[in-house]
C-alpha cells in the first residue's frame, strides 16, 4: 500500500494546489463533426462563431439563429488556411471559450476515473477520453504542465469525448494521487513489465486507472503512489500496447468488474 504523505486532502483544499492560475479565456479552435456536434450540445461551451462549409452545415442542420454564435459559410480551402492543410476537419471550425475547470474536491463522488502522466500526444489523450466517455469514467485528472491544449487535434481525436468527461488539472500530480487516495480510491497504475495482472485486481468501490507517457511510462514516483501496478496480460510476441489502447482496455474490464460488484 502506498505511503499517504503531507497534509491531508481537506487540510490543503485551500491552497491551489488544484488550480491553475487564469490568464483570461482565449478562444479555442474545435474542429470535426462529432467534436463540434458534441461541443454546439453542450450548454456549458460558450461558442464565439462557427465556420463551415455547406456541406457540413447540412449535416449538421446548421442555421443562423438569433442569439446563436454567428454562422459563417466557407470553402474548404478556407478551413485549410486557418487550421492548416494537416487537420482533418471535415468541413467544420467553432471558436469557442474553454470549458470551466473542475476542482479536485468534486471526484470525491466519483467511481471511475482517469489518471495520465504526462502524457503529451494529443491524439493519444484524445483517444483516452473517448474512451473514458464510452465506458463511463467521471473525470481525466492530468497535469496543468506536460499535457496537451484541449482543443484541436485532442478534441478531434475525443469525437466529442471532451464534452462529457471532465479534465481535471493539477499542478502536482503525486499530490493529486495521495489525496486519490484518501478519498477511497484503489489508485492501478499499469506497466506492461508488471507480473501482475489488471484483470486479476478486486472489483474495487472506486478505481482511479493510472497510465503513463508514451515512451517512458509510470515515473519512479507516480508507481510509488499507486497502490499496486499491473500489466494487461497478452498472448501475442508484443507485450505493450499504445496508451489509448491499454486505457480503452482496462477501463472496459473496469467497467464490467464494478458493474458486476454486488452493490452496484
Amino acid at each position: 500500500m502506498a505511503q499517504q504523505r503531507g497534509r491531508s486532502f481537506k487540510q490543503r483544499m485551500g491552497r491551489p494546489d488544484h488550480k491553475v492560475a487564469s490568464q483570461g479565456t482565449p478562444t479555442i479552435r474545435l474542429y470535426g463533426l462529432h467534436a463540434a456536434e458534441a461541443a454546439l450540445a453542450n450548454p456549458q461551451r460558450r461558442v464565439r462563431a462557427i465556420y463551415a462549409t455547406l456541406n457540413a452545415a447540412q449535416r449538421l442542420a446548421l442555421t443562423a439563429q438569433p442569439g446563436r454564435a454567428p454562422l459563417h459559410i466557407v470553402a474548404p480551402r478556407d478551413l485549410d488556411r486557418m487550421l492548416g492543410a494537416e487537420a482533418v476537419h471535415q468541413g467544420i471550425l467553432i471558436e469557442a471559450d474553454p470549458l470551466p475547470e473542475p476542482d479536485f474536491a468534486t471526484l470525491e463522488t466519483a467511481k471511475l476515473v482517469v489518471v495520465l502522466d504526462q502524457v503529451t500526444d494529443p491524439h493519444n489523450v484524445g483517444a483516452v477520453l473517448r474512451s473514458a466517455a464510452v465506458f463511463g469514467a467521471q473525470a481525466l485528472v492530468m497535469t496543468a504542465r506536460h499535457s496537451p491544449p484541449l482543443a484541436g487535434a485532442l478534441a478531434k481525436a475525443a469525437s466529442g469525448g471532451l464534452e462529457h468527461v471532465p479534465v481535471v488539472l493539477v499542478a502536482n500530480l503525486a499530490r493529486a494521487l495521495a489525496d486519490l487516495g484518501e478519498m477511497g480510491f484503489l489508485r492501478a497504475g499499469l506497466d506492461s513489465a508488471s507480473q501482475e495482472f489488471f484483470e486479476n485486481l478486486p472489483a474495487p468501490e472506486k478505481l482511479a486507472v493510472v497510465l503513463g507517457a508514451e515512451d517512458r511510462g509510470l515515473r519512479r514516483l507516480t508507481a510509488e503512489l499507486c497502490d499496486g501496478v499491473c500489466a494487461l496480460s497478452t498472448a501475442g510476441s508484443i507485450s505493450s500496447l499504445n496508451v489509448s489502447n491499454a486505457a480503452a482496455i482496462a477501463l472496459h474490464m473496469a467497467h464490467l468488474k464494478m458493474r458486476n460488484r454486488p452493490d452496484s
